[in-house]
C-alpha cells in the first residue's frame, strides 16, 4: 500500500512516498481504508518540531490526525463496527506512528466513529481537530453544559474569533445548533462572507470598524464565552466585550506566543481563562465531544463546502508535501487530500 511518511522532523521535503505493508488489527483494533485524509496546523506543526533534523519517536511516520474511509477489518473484541461500514477518524497520529497519510491505517476502535449516511467522506475528515476543539471551548465555561444537544446553548451569547478557520467554522455551526446567538470577528469582507454561509448570526470585521463598540452593540451585557484563535492580538477586545463571568477559551497562538494580562481588570470580572490543546483534554471530554459532534451531524448541522462557508482544497497523496504547505501559508479553506476511491 503507498504511505507518506518521514523519519525526521523539518519542512514538506521530508515526507515521502512510500510503499508499505498492509497492516492488520490486534486486539480492539480496527483497520480502515482511508479514502479522504484532512489536514490541520497540528499537523504541519507536529512535522515541523522545533528544530529541522531531530529524531522522531518512531523510526517512520506517518502524519496526519484525521480521516474518513471504510473499515476493512476487525481486531479480536471489536463489536461497535462492521465490515464496510464509513467511518471517520481522530487523533489517528497522536502518540503513534501511523496516521491518515496512507492508504490503510490501524486504530483502536475508540478512535474510528461511524459516520452518518447523510455525511460525505470530506465531512468526515474534516470533523476530528476542528470539531473536537470547537466542542471544548463551547462547553468549558462555568454553568454551561459539559456536552452539547440541541437548545442546551439557548439565550448565551458566543463570540468566535476568526469565524473563517476551520475550528471557527465548527464552534459556529456547533453553537448554532446548541442554540447560542454567535458573533464571529473576520479580517475581510470575504471571510466574513464565509463567517456568514456557516451560519454567524453577526459578522464583524475589526479592520472596518471599532470592533469592540460594534460587539457591545450586538450584545450590550457582555458575551458569555470567546472561542479565541488569537489571544496575544485580541485580549484588549475580550476585556472590553467579555459579560461578567465571561470565559476565554483559548485554542491557539496565532498571532504571538505569549499574552499579557491586566490581573485588576479580570478579576473585577471574574473571568476565567481556560487554555485548551485537544491531546490533553480530559478523556470523558473527548469522548462527550465524539458523540455530540456525531448527534449535529446525524442533525445536518456540521457541514464543508464553500456553499456552507468552509471551501474545499484538494491534493492527491502524493502531494501530502504541498498540502501541509498549503495550511502553513494560511489556507482559507479546508485541506483534504484523496487517498483512495469511495
Amino acid at each position: 500500500m503507498k504511505a507518506i511518511a518521514h523519519s525526521l522532523t523539518g519542512d514538506s521535503e521530508v515526507l515521502h512516498l512510500v510503499e508499505r505493508p498492509v497492516p492488520e488489527p490486534g486486539h480492539g483494533e480496527v483497520r480502515v481504508r482511508v479514502v479522504v485524509s484532512g489536514v490541520n496546523p497540528t499537523d504541519w506543526k507536529t512535522r515541523r518540531g522545533s528544530a529541522a533534523g531531530q529524531a522522531l519517536a518512531f523510526p517512520e511516520v506517518v502524519p496526519n490526525q484525521d480521516g474518513a474511509g471504510i473499515v476493512e477489518a476487525l481486531g479480536e473484541g471489536v463489536s461497535e463496527l462492521r465490515l464496510g461500514q464509513r467511518v471517520w477518524l481522530w487523533e489517528a497520529a497522536w502518540q503513534r506512528a501511523n496516521g491518515s497519510a496512507q492508504e490503510e491505517v490501524v486504530l483502536p476502535v475508540r478512535h474510528v466513529v461511524a459516520l452518518s449516511d447523510n455525511a460525505s467522506m470530506d465531512l468526515g475528515a474534516s470533523l476530528g481537530v476542528p470539531a473536537i476543539t470547537a466542542h471544548r471551548c463551547l462547553t468549558v465555561a462555568e454553568n454551561f453544559p459539559a456536552q452539547l444537544t440541541p437548545s442546551s446553548l439557548v439565550g448565551r451569547t458566543i463570540l468566535v474569533a476568526g469565524g473563517a478557520g476551520a475550528v471557527g467554522h465548527a464552534a459556529i455551526q456547533l453553537a448554532k445548533w446548541a442554540g447560542a446567538t454567535v458573533i464571529t470577528t473576520v479580517s475581510s469582507s470575504a471571510k466574513g462572507d464565509l463567517a456568514r454561509r456557516a451560519g454567524a448570526d453577526h459578522v464583524v470585521n475589526y479592520k472596518e470598524s471599532d470592533a469592540s463598540s460594534t460587539i457591545r452593540s450586538l450584545a450590550p451585557n457582555g458575551v458569555d464565552l470567546v472561542v479565541e484563535v488569537s489571544v496575544g492580538v485580541n485580549q484588549e477586545l475580550d476585556k472590553a466585550v467579555c459579560a461578567p463571568g465571561a470565559t476565554v477559551a483559548v485554542y491557539a497562538t496565532n498571532g504571538g506566543d505569549e499574552v499579557t494580562l491586566r490581573v485588576r481588570d479580570h478579576m473585577t470580572r471574574n473571568t476565567r481563562f481556560q487554555f485548551v490543546l485537544l491531546y490533553t483534554v480530559p478523556a470523558p471530554a473527548k469522548d462527550e465531544a465524539v458523540a455530540a459532534v456525531c448527534a449535529a451531524v446525524c442533525d445536518g448541522a456540521l457541514t464543508i463546502g464553500a456553499e456552507t462557508g468552509l471551501p474545499v482544497i484538494r491534493f492527491p497523496l502524493e502531494r501530502t508535501g504541498d498540502a501541509h504547505d498549503r495550511v502553513e501559508d494560511g489556507a482559507v479553506g479546508k485541506v483534504l487530500i484523496d487517498v483512495s476511491a469511495e
